[in-house]
This record gives C-alpha cells, structure tokens and sequence, in this order.
C-alpha cells in the first residue's frame, strides 16, 4: 500500500477580509458543535453557536478588533481577535486542524501585536486548559445566559511577560 507523502503547508496568519465573515461563521459553528460537544449539552451548543448568524455585525467586529486568519494547505483553519484593551474575543481552529499549534500561533500573534499589559478571555470548559497552559489564571466561573440558557465559561487573566 502507498500512502501519500503530502507533507503539510506551513502555517500562514494574515489580517482578516471582510469576505472571510462567512467562512469563519461556518468555521465558528462547526467547531463548537463538534469540539465542546463533550463539555456543553446540545441545547447549549445550539445558543453558543446558532446556525445562522448575523455576518455584518461579525464583520463589523471583526474590523474593530486585530483579527488574524490561520490558513494552512489553502484552507482557513483558525482565527482570533483581541481588542485594543487585551481582551481576546474569540479564538477557533477548524476541527479538522485541532492540536497543531495554530491556536498558540494566533494567541501569540495577537499577544506580541498588542500593547496591553494584561490580556483577557472568557475561555469555555474545553478551552480553560489551553489558557492554563500559556499563563493564564482563571479569575472566576461565572454563568452566562443566552436565550435562558446557562453556559459555563471562565474568566481568565495573564500579564505580559
């Protein structure tokens, strides 16, 4: 049996586009529901990450903040972005591209571009290990409700270095 010897593309971050908003929904949706799928019920999942979602106010978002897009093998497999406080709104990696460093490459990205002192996130259950492991301290659980649903999330602080 041959098997393919297709080594992976290197890893490329670049600012975000506008015509990106709907690839990283769907990115977005897919993640959650399959990757937090261990740690929330399907009716948090489906609150978390409702099917359809409004792409302008994604895009407008995503234009205030320093948002970064992963790609690898022509594909876009992650993104994140952090406002000019420090705070890191979102951040996701495409569940076929789990546990390859990308998350820790936009993290540092976005850390190292930004003049904050102290950087913040409200990480998910599935999330809070990954923080822990890069210096983040969790502050406190707290519950957030969405549609009358309660979703667990934890808030989580890490100086500069």
């Amino acid at each position: 049996m041959l098997l393919s010897g297709k080594k992976k593309e290197a890893l490329r971050l670049r600012p975000y586009r506008e015509e990106d908003a709907e690839t990283l929904a769907q990115l977005f949706y897919d993640t959650v529901h399959t990757v937090n799928a261990a740690d929330y019920t399907k009716e948090q999942l489906d609150v978390w990450a409702p099917k359809e979602r409004d792409l302008h106010a994604w895009n407008q978002s995503f234009l205030k903040h320093r948002t970064l897009v992963a790609e690898r093998d022509g594909r876009i497999a992650g993104f994140g972005d952090m406002d000019e406080t420090g705070y890191l709104d979102r951040l996701y990696v495409h569940k076929e591209f789990q546990r390859q460093g990308i998350a820790a490459a936009i993290c540092d990205a976005l850390e190292g571009e930004s003049e904050a002192e102290e950087f913040e996130t409200h990480a998910s259950i599935t999330a809070r290990p990954f923080f822990e492991a890069r210096g983040y301290e969790m502050i406190r659980a707290q519950k957030v409700e969405r549609q009358g649903i309660l979703l667990t999330n934890y808030v989580m602080r890490k100086r500069r270095q």
